[in-house]
């Protein structure tokens, strides 16, 4: 059997997420080919052939695959799709981006975010927002799937796979890249944190969560954010943690003023030790916390940034 995972980058830095893609590729058996595709992505190339249980690195550089847009990296993974029996990518925008459009021209069934493979063609992916997990097995040809990082350790270091150079897709295609506008922080991304403190509707106001800030100062933590309380505009898009925004599992995730809605839990919920702070003692987030404490977070939080 081979396997080809599609690893995720920023042309500079390779995503831990790869390397546990690859954990979960191993999971299936049978050699497993890395590919690098994107701009000036030497580095990055260098680093996936680092990974332990990797036959090759096939690289491909231009200027088309600089942003991994769906077309280029359709026109890309297609034609190499003949020579495996799995295509696997991370569940990361990137992955749910141009993945899909693989499946579609390759007229197989994309298994999509497994957290667990019980064979080479059966695999196991949570359903209605986690309250249920689904065991899949699928008769495709080439399966293509989409791997949930969280759920995987990550693949160790130490090969020394060969990179060999493949042409990138020329163009033009009907997308392009036009622009983006990034947040800019000194803290953890939020999906790679080994420490996430929270905060829902309960902080009452955007300037509240400065104290959430002040914490994740003193633990090197990420902040995040239910819906709730992005809907109420008290921080931005990207802080959203849950189904519809970004899916974490840090050694430590702390909750505040988070009621524990199913959306929310779907995102946190695997997290190894959850605390909640809220003074309901009956808000659901209690059901799946490791720690509660019931009490009002704006007589809370002062206290536990002293004691830090």
């Amino acid at each position: 059997m081979a396997i080809l995972v599609i690893a995720d980058h920023d042309n500079a830095n390779l995503n831990n997420a790869t390397h546990k893609t690859v954990s979960a590729a191993a999971k299936m058996g049978g050699d497993i080919d890395i590919l690098v595709a994107g701009e000036n992505t030497g580095d990055v190339a260098a680093a996936a052939a680092k990974i332990a249980g990797v036959r090759n690195v096939l690289h491909a550089d231009g200027a088309s695959l600089g942003k991994q847009l769906a077309e280029a990296m359709q026109a890309l993974i297609v034609p190499l799709a003949s020579g495996y029996d799995a295509l696997l990518a991370p569940a990361t925008t990137s992955g749910k981006n141009y993945l899909p459009r693989v499946a579609a021209a390759l007229d197989v069934m994309q298994v999509s975010e497994i957290i667990a493979v019980e064979s080479a063609d059966t695999f196991v992916r949570p359903i209605y927002a986690g309250n249920a997990l689904q065991t899949v097995k699928s008769t495709d040809a080439i399966k293509v799937i989409t791997v949930r990082p969280t759920a995987f350790d990550a693949a160790a270091e130490g090969g020394n796979a060969p990179i060999k150079a493949i042409d990138a897709p020329a163009g033009p295609f009907k997308a392009s890249f036009v622009s983006e506008e990034l947040t800019q922080s000194d803290r953890p991304e939020l999906t790679a944190a080994k420490i996430v403190i929270s905060g829902g509707r309960g902080m009452g106001s955007g300037e509240n969560f400065s104290m959430l800030e002040s914490i994740a100062d003193k633990l090197g933590a990420a902040v995040g954010a239910s819906r709730a309380a992005v809907d109420a505009g008290f921080v931005p898009n990207d802080y959203q943690v849950g189904q519809t925004g970004k899916v974490v599992a840090p050694e430590l995730y702390i909750a505040v003023g988070i009621s524990g809605a199913i959306q929310h839990l779907a995102g946190m919920k695997d997290s190894k030790v959850i605390v909640a702070i809220n003074k309901d003692e009956d808000a659901p987030i209690f059901q799946v916390a490791d720690y509660g404490l019931v009490m009002d977070l704006f007589k809370a939080l002062p206290e536990l940034d002293a004691a830090l």
